[in-house]
């Protein structure tokens, strides 16, 4: 993880220099540097029956296992897009795979998927709209300056950066309309034509606290399991701060569903009960979570979801039931199956195998 994170991900020098921290987002297309390019926005802490939303789309698939999805390709990975939009409850229709030549019309303010999905941008707000019998969507996303590098890749190969947002508009779902006004996360990626990325775990999972904080959890390991980062980032608005901390942050999973096999014929674990730890001399960090079972497929080779969860920050303590939670787990089997005293083995020192041939 160290070589990762001090030479081949240059975010941790991002997140520490202020000057650096901040990132505009704007609408491209994919184009011959990225031909990859990602958009994404998540609502955690919803009321039920919706929980959490979702609008991920990545234009062009990565060669990075954990956000493949070899299924839903039209004719090759780099001419298809895809869109996943959940919310917690019961769904036939989350993901769709769109031809990006045929299907999409692109430009520098709108992305048009068919005549279902659309992502607008007027230079200052995104604008989100879905329309669809199942789920529909009218959501205006203003940013804000509280942004995160959640990696950067030296030699411009990939940047993953997600933005603090407010969101404002309406969710239609199985006929009943929802208002909503809160904070988000606008999540944005582009990724470079290259041999092969050997993540193959990566889980990502959102909360938002009282007086207008989110707190987020990211985790990613390769094929071999060793631990590429794992982090937390701490974001508060009205104090204008981030604390990211990416040393001493414990991921641990208690409890995990039945083995499911996704429509690529991956098998992975779905984690049913799990905990974040984190702590050092001023603060300390424990979230205890139970996930509630709505994992829907679409986010890359994985899946997303809610859960319930009891969060301590020092001595403050508050309970919720719409955490957000992105979790693939591409790894075999033998890696996701290991006991608590081989779990107890593994060290954040491993040396990564960063790009590899297939």
């Amino acid at each position: 993880m160290q070589i990762f994170q001090d030479f081949l991900d240059q975010s941790r020098r991002l997140n520490q220099a202020p000057d650096l921290q901040h990132k505009k987002i704007n609408l491209h297309a994919p184009n011959t540097p990225y031909p990859s390019v990602h958009y994404g926005l998540c609502l955690p802490n919803l009321p039920a029956p919706l929980h959490y939303l979702n609008f991920m789309s990545w234009l062009g698939q990565p060669q990075i296992p954990a956000f493949q999805n070899p299924a839903s390709i039209q004719q090759d990975e780099l001419n298809t897009a895809t869109v996943m939009t959940s919310v917690s409850g019961h769904m036939v229709g989350q993901l769709q795979s769109y031809s990006i030549k045929d299907d999409c019309s692109l430009s520098e303010t709108v992305f048009k998927f068919r005549d279902i999905e659309q992502i607008g941008w007027d230079g200052a707000v995104f604008q989100i709209h879905r329309a669809d019998t199942e789920l529909s969507l009218d959501l205006s996303v203003q940013t804000t300056d509280i942004s995160s590098c959640l990696i950067k890749l030296r030699l411009g190969l990939a940047e993953y950066w997600s933005v603090m947002c407010q969101c404002e508009g309406q969710i239609k779902f199985q006929g009943q309309m929802y208002d909503v006004n809160q904070l988000a996360v606008l999540s944005y990626a582009q990724i470079r034509k290259f041999p092969y990325l050997p993540l193959a775990f990566y889980t990502h999972q959102v909360i938002n606290l009282s007086r207008q904080r989110q707190i987020i959890f990211m985790q990613t390991r390769d094929r071999y399991n060793n631990i590429l980062s794992s982090r937390l980032y701490l974001r508060d608005l009205n104090q204008q701060q981030v604390f990211m901390a990416d040393q001493a942050v414990f991921f641990k999973v208690m409890r995990v569903y039945p083995v499911v096999k996704t429509p690529n014929l991956q098998k992975m674990y779905l984690p049913r009960e799990f905990e974040w730890i984190y702590q050092n001399d001023k603060l300390k960090i424990h979230v205890q979570a139970q996930s509630r079972g709505d994992f829907k497929f679409g986010l890359g080779a994985g899946y997303a979801g809610s859960f319930t969860y009891q969060i301590k920050i020092n001595d403050e303590i508050e309970c919720g039931e719409g955490g957000y939670c992105e979790y693939v787990d591409c790894r075999a089997l033998k890696w996701q199956e290991k006991n608590e005293k081989d779990k107890l083995t593994d060290k954040y020192g491993n040396i990564v195998p960063f790009m590899l041939k297939k």
